[in-house]
């Protein structure tokens, strides 16, 4: 049976104690980025940092750390990771994002038919570097999107895991399986993104039905999976993924209150603490 996702169950995330010091609140490590997409694993990690006690990043591309440099001046609760010390910072983490702007194919130019990562350069480093750092740490709380769910093998996918493929992204994966056989079979939580998104457990499945089309705009997803990661870090996957998915939706419709569908990723990441902060009281 698939249930209505209840907001009230928000009340149960983890809050930081008063007394509580640096470290306690949460370490995550955000893994993603290339020539072509800049801007999606900032996004993340810009939404992870007002959560958490500190955001580590990495990504493969030089160029992609410059811009993070740049931010630097803007937001100083993270860290840019050298490539070299990636998996230091995993270790030290109490969760991880990987995939928010790796890339599968090599240019937007390239022909639909074929974007296949096994044609292109781009796409197997973006599976090179999936498969070395999920299999090396199999029992870190993952949290995996956008490239590395375009570029992994299913098996790859540790137990416990949090994925957000969207609707061609799960096709790809998993072909006519339902949400609630893949979690069963695989024992990770998948958040099925959509208008209504889907997101289940082994033993749960829930409908999250706020938000607006406005939530289609490019972003709201590297968005949600900060938000996803940050809160993984001190709660269980499911709560965790079906708060992040409610919280992101709730935002998206305070925001459309006032504008519209004239919202954009930025203005997400502005109003989610907003939001999460009434809805957590």
């Amino acid at each position: 049976m698939i249930e209505v996702f209840n907001p009230d169950e928000i009340k149960k995330l983890y809050k930081p104690a008063r007394n509580s010091g640096g470290e306690d609140n949460g370490q995550v490590a955000i893994i993603g980025g290339s020539s072509l997409f800049h801007g999606a694993p900032l996004l993340s990690l810009k939404v992870a940092s007002r959560l958490v006690d500190m955001v580590f990043f990495a990504s493969p591309e030089k160029s992609v750390g410059m811009v993070a440099e740049q931010m630097k001046s803007k937001l100083f609760s993270f860290i840019w990771v050298p490539w070299e010390d990636t998996e230091a910072y995993i270790e030290k983490s109490d969760a991880v994002l990987i995939g928010p702007g790796l890339m599968r194919f090599g240019s937007e130019k390239t022909p639909e038919e074929a974007r296949d990562h096994q044609n292109h350069e781009e796409g197997k480093l973006t599976r090179e570097i999936t498969e070395k750092l999920l299999k090396a740490f199999p029992n870190k709380r993952w949290v995996i999107d956008a490239g590395s769910l375009q570029t992994i093998d299913v098996d790859w996918i540790p137990k416990g895991a949090i994925i957000t493929p969207n609707v061609k992204e799960y096709k790809m994966l998993f072909g006519d399986l339902s949400p609630k056989q893949v979690s069963k079979k695989y024992r990770y939580v998948i958040v099925q993104k959509g208008a209504e998104a889907l997101i289940c457990s082994p033993d749960r499945c829930v409908e999250v039905t706020n938000g607006n089309p406005g939530l289609t705009k490019g972003g709201t997803g590297d968005v949600l999976a900060g938000l996803t990661v940050a809160l993984y870090a001190k709660n269980e996957a499911f709560l965790a993924a079906c708060a992040a998915s409610y919280v992101t939706k709730a935002t998206a419709d305070e925001l459309f209150k006032r504008n519209g569908t004239y919202y954009n990723a930025d203005d997400l990441v502005q109003k989610i603490p907003e939001v999460l902060a009434s809805l957590i009281k």
